[in-house]
Parts: structure tokens; sequence; C-alpha cells
């Protein structure tokens, strides 16, 4: 039973953030809001963690199944996008690269302000 009010809770928020995002028209997705409703509830202790910790380790724990039908859209359209394929590849390489140097930068500050206040 915890685990389905759990699933409810954030499949809830989700539909919560796709009703918004189409009752206002917003060109944000629907799912994105719900995230960010989620952090905020989380972040105010509206939800404490406890009560999605469980759903929310499954669908890390299984992460990668959710990009398989993003890679299968992309082999169905790749007669649309092999023109643009170097593009892509560079595109891809130069936003990990940002992705990677954000992140240690922003690592090292919390580490930094950690030991500061340690």
């Amino acid at each position: 039973m915890k685990i389905f009010r759990e699933a409810l809770i954030i499949l809830g928020i989700y539909l919560l953030g796709e009703l918004i995002s189409k009752g206002l028209s917003l060109p944000i997705p629907g799912n994105i809001l719900g995230m960010i409703i989620l952090l905020i509830l989380l972040c105010c202790n509206i939800v404490k963690v406890e009560k999605v910790e469980t759903v929310s380790n499954f669908f890390l724990d299984h992460l990668a199944f959710f990009f398989v039908p993003a890679g299968v859209g992309l082999l169905t359209s790749f007669d649309s996008i092999k023109d643009s394929l170097i593009l892509i590849i560079l595109l891809c390489i130069i936003t990990t690269s940002i992705v990677i140097v954000v992140t240690g930068l922003t690592v090292q500050i919390v580490m930094n302000l950690q030991k500061k206040k340690n």
C-alpha cells in the first residue's frame, strides 16, 4: 500500500504540472512543471521525503530503461536527422562538457561552504 500511495503522490504532482501547462498554454512541458512543483513541496516540507522515497529510488535505479523510447524514436527518424548528424554530435559534446564543468564547480562550492560551516 505504501508504494501505491507514493506512486499516487508522484503521479498526482505530474498530473498537476500537465494541467497547469495545458491550461495556461505554457511553453514549459508539464513533466518539468511537475518536477518543479515536487521540488517546491519537498523544500517547504509539505511533502516529506519519506512519502516518495521508495518509488523515487525505483525510478532512479531504472532510469536507463526510460531512455529506450527516446533512442528508438531517434533511430526511426534517422533519415530526417542524418544531414545534421555532425552538428548534433558536436552539440552533445559541447553541452556535456558544460554540464561536467558546472557540476564540478558546484560540488567544489558546496564542499567549501560545508568546510566553512564546520
